[in-house]
């Protein structure tokens, strides 16, 4: 089993992140975030990852550290989850339909992270969480979990549609670039290494 268990503990957060890759899709979530504990279920559940997270933010003062520490420490999950990578099919890719929107992502786990973010939000709140957040959210996976990370909204909609869209292909893309390939004996790179 591929389990990664991460906290951060800074003036702004407090979090406690346990992630198995090789779960059914269970989860126990509590961030204070509402609308962020819907999307981080569908990631869940729709990428068969168990995924267990406490978070105390300082939500005072906005969702803004809470939302993007998570990332962080998710993405430092995904990374050591993952391990050496020997097996992998490093790629993953997923265009998904969520009601009249349509979402593509694509994520190569090579190491290197970059991120490109081709979604527009409308200003303003999903419930609890701002919209500009989901953006943030991602950028902080990329970039701790080494990934590169495409996300391109095909046909926007409706915010929450588009951003339930986004976290369900993620977790699609991940689960595919994370899943073993009985052809790859070692990691799939010919430089031998990723």
């Amino acid at each position: 089993m591929r389990i990664a268990e991460e906290k951060r503990d800074t003036k702004e957060t407090k979090i406690d992140l346990r992630l198995n890759l090789d779960g059914t899709g269970t989860y126990d979530l509590q961030t204070g975030v509402g609308f962020f504990d819907h999307m981080l279920a569908g990631f869940a559940r729709h990428g068969l990852f168990d995924l267990d997270l406490h978070v105390e933010g300082d939500l005072e003062v906005d969702d803004h550290h809470t939302i993007e520490d998570t990332g962080i420490v998710l993405g430092t999950a995904i990374r050591q989850a993952i391990g050496d990578k020997k097996g992998i099919r490093r790629y993953g890719h997923f265009i998904l339909p969520m009601d009249e929107v349509l979402v593509l992502t694509a994520i190569d786990l090579g190491g290197r992270p970059y991120f490109s973010w081709d979604c527009t939000f409308a200003p303003g709140m999903m419930g609890d969480m701002n919209t500009e957040m989901v953006k943030e959210f991602f950028y902080a996976i990329s970039y701790t979990a080494g990934m590169n990370l495409h996300i391109k909204m095909l046909t926007p909609g409706n915010n929450h549609h588009m951003a339930e869209g986004i976290f369900k292909c993620f977790a699609k893309a991940l689960d595919m670039a994370c899943s073993y390939d009985e052809r790859i004996t070692d990691v799939l790179s010919t430089k031998g290494v990723i």
